[in-house]
């Protein structure tokens, strides 16, 4: 299975976000030199990020972005559901487009939902405040302060 990268980046953002100090903002700009992702591509997902009120906007001249919830409140099951939209692994996940002659007897797509189900048992364990635990680490990495 593969993650969007529009997940990936949205989870780039928010780990660097809560990297920041108290009262501090960041900025597409910086979040852009770090990780190398251009800012029209950051500003959609900044928009989106900010819809489902995982991070706020600060307009004005120093303006910029911070998380609107405690690290630890933000689960990361549930980001990266909110972010990837559907999970149909295979065509017969989707009743709609499923045209499978075997679905109705295979055992692939009972197997498939159970590996799902338990992919998301364990991101469900994970909080943003896990991913930001060694951020002494990731501050070094990604050259912040």
């Amino acid at each position: 299975m593969n993650l969007k990268k529009y997940t990936d980046y949205g989870l780039r953002v928010l780990i660097f976000t809560g990297l920041k100090q108290e009262g501090q903002l960041a900025s597409i700009k910086e979040i852009s030199a770090v990780y190398g992702i251009s800012t029209h591509h950051l500003g959609k997902i900044v928009h989106e990020l900010t819809k489902l009120e995982l991070i706020e906007t600060i307009r004005g001249r120093n303006g910029g972005i911070r998380l609107a919830k405690r690290p630890e409140e933000m689960n990361v099951g549930r980001i990266v559901r909110m972010l990837e939209g559907d999970f149909d692994i295979l065509e017969c996940f989707d009743k709609e487009t499923n045209h499978c002659i075997i679905s109705p007897g295979c055992t692939l797509k009972h197997a498939l939902n159970k590996a799902l189900h338990a992919f998301f048992q364990v991101l469900d364990d994970y909080t943003l405040n896990d991913l930001i635990e060694n951020e002494h680490e990731l501050r070094e990495l990604m050259g912040i302060e």
